[in-house]
């Protein structure tokens, strides 16, 4: 790449005309290129060569000798991680690195509210900057493609328009602060199993449409100024060095201007690394090595083997200049910047943000009335005689520990038997109920099963004596359940939680399940219950969010990210057999193609448990005749439609208004509908609210694999309103020209 004649005069300018002892590069008024440049011109091979590769487990090197700051970075898209060792993975074990644990992404993507995405971003952004942290891991947002995947906690949902909406204020609202959101894992990274080696198939279609825009949407609208790798391979290369991924999409087709980082040892080959547009390598037991020395970073592939193949001129100059560049601009931004904010850890404003966001993603998936009051047992607003027994390890144990990287160390965290106790008081008691064991990165310990039929004996024993049962349950983070490196090897709940649930239902009516886990789980004990909740991981704040959703004291507003199969198989990526999920271990084919999640299930017509988008409420909203600004759409024009949303229940709420577009005759295959819009609004009882979408040709274009372009064809059109999904309100038909 030359650097344009402009960029070069501006350089020499600024040399000339800058005071005495200030280089152009630390002259912070100038442009960014500018400075990026004057920087580069300074710099000996070797320090270019030192900025590409890691130094240590989370930081990689400035320019000391000019006075350029180290780059530090920090895992946790949902709180800044504890630190560890400057060269193994334990624990620093610091008395003042405690920080606010947030709700996992899911359950950002869950409140259907970018608002709230935007106050996540900056509160974590704060923590960051006050750890001293340049750069972000996270925001995850690669697509819900089946519920076995280990890591979907840590993404936003199976629709890559609600996951694009979400992830662009949190980016720029983070980035305020002077980090670095560091967007990952790019790309189709859906499955832990093999995750180092497996390589997706998949047509352009599938690319563009479904596993690409979030990403997109993170770098064009959000500005993202970093970008990692995943581990897969896609199309026969590794993600972090696939040419097609990094410099045709995101550097030329997006203009991606920032740093593509490997996530740790995604890097496998010096060439590819060089050319095909990684710009700094992070990882671990890289080039073979089996044991980490202090010595060991000199042998990454971006290290002392990139450097000879530099100086014999077996590759360009040119590839290391464009990484260095990218390093500086990022440093520039993040580490080198003096006018950043201080930040802060662990406020009670930081925890309100926490709070918040908890209460408005938790999701009522059932709430049938029981059979002595015939009135729906949510919210619960007991008396003082009401004996309330709360069931389930999940009530107590820690969630945010394990899962692997996004590990947290909270300063205070709320369990829901706490949020529960502050609500009821003594009329709380709990029993443990099951058990799963310690939570080991890549292991399993497996319960005696004395102590599992103990644990439940002694939980239906005190359910027949108590009113009402509330069983905290769900996955957690250990193995093989909701974590890194593993997927889950079942769809129905694990240590013996359906078999306690069939049996507390048994000997009492009055039963509330919570479930608090990343994904969907398979119920067959659905019926018998008449109570159900999702509740995600809440965090540090999470028993409160709990508690003020069970009470009433919140209306709850969250609606699903991603559909719930009744079956397994009833799910895409399964339906197609092995070669679709897990694939034979060396690669795989996304044989459903376009139709993920909702796609799948409407078109197929293949109902799901729990449909997109789905979600109760303690009062009603009724959903009045739209009214639409035209019929007719040219290609420079849009449509705007208006509908009434009213509250005729006797309580407030938030209600989430969806809009989807169906193209009813197209040249290529096309789901049913497709979300283009949302909008969640507060309405008081009896209250009417207008929700007004406007529909643009983009909302209409689907990707053309044939043209390698996206296009919209002449035709008839509807915008489909619905409360979820499959809870259809209202559709309006109008035709594009």
């Amino acid at each position: 790449m030359k650097l344009s004649h402009a960029i070069v005069s501006l350089v020499l300018f600024y040399n000339c005309n800058a005071e005495a002892g200030v280089p152009a590069y630390q002259d912070e008024s100038l442009p960014l290129d500018v400075r990026v440049e004057d920087a580069i011109s300074r710099m000996t091979l070797n320090e270019k060569v030192a900025m590409c590769h890691a130094q240590g487990k989370f930081s990689s090197s400035g320019v000391p000798r000019l006075g350029i700051p180290d780059l530090w970075m920090s895992d946790g898209p949902h709180g800044v991680r504890a630190e560890i060792n400057w060269n193994d993975w334990s624990s620093s074990n610091r008395t003042n690195d405690s920080i606010t644990a947030f709700p996992a992404l899911t359950a950002l993507a869950a409140t259907w509210n970018p608002e709230l995405a935007g106050m996540y971003g900056n509160a974590l952004g704060e923590e960051a900057v006050y750890r001293e942290k340049d750069v972000m891991l996270g925001p995850g947002v690669n697509i819900y493609r089946t519920p076995m995947n280990g890591r979907n906690f840590e993404y936003m949902g199976e629709d890559p328009y609600l996951a694009s909406a979400m992830v662009v204020p949190y980016i720029k609202e983070m980035q305020k602060n002077g980090v670095a959101a560091c967007v990952k894992h790019y790309a189709l990274n859906n499955q832990e199993l093999w995750r180092d080696h497996i390589d997706v198939n998949l047509s352009d279609r599938a690319l563009y449409e479904i596993y690409l825009p979030a990403f997109k949407a993170a770098i064009v609208d959000g500005g993202a100024w970093s970008i990692m790798g995943a581990y897969n391979k896609v199309r026969g290369q590794h993600a972090c060095h696939s040419e097609l991924l990094l410099n045709d999409i995101l550097k030329k087709e997006w203009n991606f201007d920032g740093v593509v980082i490997t996530d740790w040892g995604g890097a496998h080959d010096t060439r590819e690394a060089a050319l095909n547009g990684l710009d700094l390598e992070m990882g671990t037991y890289t080039n073979g090595l089996t044991i980490e020395s202090k010595v060991s970073t000199d042998y990454y592939y971006l290290a002392d083997p990139y450097k000879e193949l530099l100086k014999t001129g077996e590759l360009p100059m040119i590839t290391l200049d464009d990484k260095v560049r990218r390093l500086l601009r990022l440093n520039f931004r993040t580490a080198a910047n003096r006018g950043k904010p201080y930040g802060s850890i662990a406020s009670p404003e930081h925890y309100a943000v926490a709070e918040l966001i908890g209460n408005e993603s938790i999701v009522l998936l059932k709430n049938s009335p029981v059979s002595k009051t015939k009135k729906p047992l949510l919210p619960l607003k007991s008396d003082s005689n009401m004996r309330i027994l709360v069931v389930g390890e999940n009530a107590v144990r820690d969630l945010t520990a394990g899962g692997g990287s996004s590990e947290l160390k909270p300063k205070d965290i709320v369990s829901p038997l706490e949020g529960l106790k502050s609500m009821y008081g003594d009329r709380i008691e709990f029993v443990e109920g099951y058990r799963s064991g310690a939570s080991i990165y890549g292991h399993v310990e497996e319960i005696p099963t004395n102590v599992t039929d103990s644990l439940r004996t002694e939980a239906i024993a005190k359910a027949k004596e108590s009113d009402v049962v509330i069983i905290v349950g769900g996955l957690n983070k250990n193995h093989q359940q909701d974590c890194e490196a593993g997927d889950r090897i079942t769809y129905g709940l694990p240590f013996g939680q359906p078999e306690l649930i069939e049996g507390i239902a048994e000997v009492n009516p009055n039963v509330i399940v919570v479930l608090l886990s990343g994904n969907a789980v398979e119920m067959p004990w659905i019926d018998k219950i008449p109570a159900i909740v999702q509740g995600w991981y809440l965090g540090s704040m999470g028993g409160k969010s709990i508690a003020n959703v069970l009470s009433g004291n919140v209306n709850p507003s969250g609606k699903l990210p991603f559909s719930f199969p009744e079956r397994l198989e009833d799910n895409a990526a399964h339906h197609y057999g092995e070669m679709s999920y897990p694939g034979n271990s060396q690669s795989q084919e996304y044989l459903e193609d376009i139709f993920v999640g909702y796609r799948w299930h409407d078109t197929k017509k293949i109902p799901a448990l729990f449909p997109f988008g789905y979600g109760l409420s303690y009062t009603t909203f009724e959903y009045g005749k739209p009214t639409v600004s035209a019929k007719e759409m040219s290609e420079d024009g849009t449509i705007t439609i208006t509908i009434p949303v009213t509250n005729t229940g006797d309580v407030e709420g938030k209600e989430i208004v969806q809009l989807y577009i169906q193209d009813e005759k197209s040249s290529l295959p096309r789901p049913l509908k497709e979300l283009k819009g949302f909008k969640k609004v507060n309405v008081s009882p009896g209250h009417t609210t207008d929700v007004t979408f406007t529909i643009t040709p983009d909302d209409l274009k689907f990707f053309d694999d044939t043209k390698h372009e996206w296009i919209v064809e002449s035709g008839k059109f509807k915008a489909i309103i619905g409360a979820s999904s499959t809870d259809i309100r209202s559709t309006v038909q109008f035709s594009y020209k």
